[in-house]
């Protein structure tokens, strides 16, 4: 039995989600949502295997990218490419700007949480990647694609981390090829990368 067959993951209603207001693609207006999502009257625990083809729910993912704006004011972002140790096999071998993964019902657990996504962006940050260098942190909008078969289950909730210095490292086989890029190195480049950060690249950085 794998981890996905017995792992409880963060769930909201999809209904909700259209009620607080659906869209397409990305969404910039984080308060709107972020509360009513995580209200605990809204917010359950179910089976990762059994969410992953039910769209009655989305579950709720943290999406993590990392800037770094070097000396000449030029913005580089974090990127490689999920190996096939990845939970999520509909995304292996594809490019991507995101680290994350699914909040679990472990992170409600964990002695002295109080805020169990927070806790879980904490964990998956832990366990993917290593952060030697000081950054600032920003929640800067939500990405919902109706449009694949991966998105109509899951919600992307995008922070931004503006390092220092470009000091992040895979921690994981999975997480290949990985390093910073010029920003418009992989806008060049957006075919190859997964829809989510495809959608990512395009509202934040193709201005």
């Amino acid at each position: 039995m794998t981890l996905v067959d017995t792992e409880q993951v963060l769930v909201v209603p999809t209904p909700l989600f259209h009620k607080i207001g659906h869209f397409q693609g990305f969404c910039p207006d984080v308060a709107r949502y972020f509360e009513q999502l995580l209200d605990p009257q809204h917010v359950s625990y179910r089976p990762r295997g059994e969410m992953e083809t039910d769209p009655t729910f989305k579950q709720l993912i943290p999406y993590v990218i990392f800037r770094h704006t070097d000396a000449a004011g030029l913005t580089h972002v974090f990127h490689y490419t999920r190996g096939k140790g990845q939970g999520e096999g509909r995304l292996h071998s594809k490019r991507s700007v995101g680290i994350g993964g699914h909040i679990s019902s472990i992170d409600a657990e964990t002695d002295g949480a109080f805020d169990p996504y927070a806790e879980g962006m904490r964990r998956e940050l832990e366990e993917e990647v290593a952060i030697d260098t000081p950054y600032r942190e920003q929640c800067v909008g939500l990405i919902n694609d109706d449009e694949t078969e991966v998105g109509r289950v899951h919600l992307g909730v995008v922070h931004v981390f503006d390092v220092e210095q470009p000091n992040v490292q895979p921690r994981e086989e999975d997480i290949a090829d990985a390093g910073f890029a010029p920003i418009q190195e992989l806008l060049a480049d957006l075919s190859r990368f997964e829809t989510w950060s495809q959608i990512c690249l395009r509202a934040l950085f193709a201005k």
